[in-house]
């Protein structure tokens, strides 16, 4: 882990409705884990110390997390979370998600361990037992310095056929001045299809409603349906957990990939997440 900076990973549960995020990892000023479910967000605070990389996966404070899944020892005075999950067969993409940029100097590093997973087991949240047997997992990491000052970000794997979109616009600080680029993966029945700056994406709309990328005769539209103001989190600044900002972890949005105007996906739906930071 960087000694300066932070490292977080991503761990997103879904079974219909049902939405759980979990977001471990540590920073300059100490290990965090934080909770987030369809209504409510929680930020635990540990020492430093108390996040420990074992292989390819953390231990934090009594509490697993790693590609085969989780095992939760959560006692806090508003926070009870107890239990395991386990995590079918991982989706990787294709390569390093920030191509060529992965050898540059950047303020945060992006990258993407599992497009779709399958989910089995339980656990207990504040008394009420949540079963996602059957559900459907994401997995993601950031490590860097900062989050960047404005982006979007949006992932949903909860549709009618097999696939799953996760998509991020963001200023990037560069050299003098900075440049907006974009990073998008479309899974779907196996195919993978890819968007980003390092192959000629482009953003063409960035809103609260909408995000557009294009790429060629490439195109994929994201409408989101319900904007929200969305649920607290912590974020990275200067390698600290000093800055936040808000997810909305469960709302509609309407997804459309086309290639050379024919449509490749067209769908909506009601359990995307989210973010939007101007």
């Amino acid at each position: 882990m960087l000694g300066r900076g932070f490292e977080g990973w991503y761990f997103k549960h879904q079974k219909g409705p049902m939405t759980l995020a979990l977001i471990a990892g540590r920073a300059a000023d100490g290990a965090f884990i934080q909770v987030l479910t369809g209504q409510e967000a929680h930020r635990l605070r540990y020492p430093r110390p108390a996040c420990e990389k074992r292989g390819a996966g953390l231990q934090l404070a009594g509490n697993t997390f790693s590609k085969q899944g989780i095992g939760l020892s959560i006692r806090h005075p508003a926070l009870e979370l107890a239990g395991r999950l386990h995590y079918g067969p991982l989706t990787p993409i294709h390569g390093d998600i920030m191509g060529p940029f992965r050898a540059l100097p950047m303020q945060c590093r992006h990258s993407v361990v599992s497009m779709n997973h399958a989910l089995t087991g339980s656990l207990c949240l504040n008394g009420q037992t949540l079963d996602f047997t059957g559900g459907k997992g994401y997995i993601e990491g950031d490590a860097g310095r900062s989050f960047p000052r404005s982006y979007t970000w949006v992932q949903c794997n909860h549709f009618e056929e097999d696939c799953s979109i996760m998509a991020s616009a963001a200023h990037i600080p560069f050299a003098l001045t900075g440049f907006w680029g974009c990073i998008a993966v479309v899974w779907r029945k196996g195919v993978e299809y890819r968007l980003a700056t390092y192959r000629g994406a482009k953003i063409k709309r960035r809103d609260e409603r909408q995000l557009l990328l294009v790429q060629g005769d490439l195109s994929l539209k994201v409408d989101f349906l319900q904007p929200h103001a969305g649920l607290p989190l912590a974020a990275p600044s200067r390698g600290r957990m000093g800055r936040s900002i808000h997810e909305v972890p469960c709302a509609p949005a309407r997804f459309e990939l086309l290639q050379a105007g024919q449509v490749l996906f067209q769908a909506e739906s009601p359990y995307a997440s989210y973010e939007y930071v101007e």
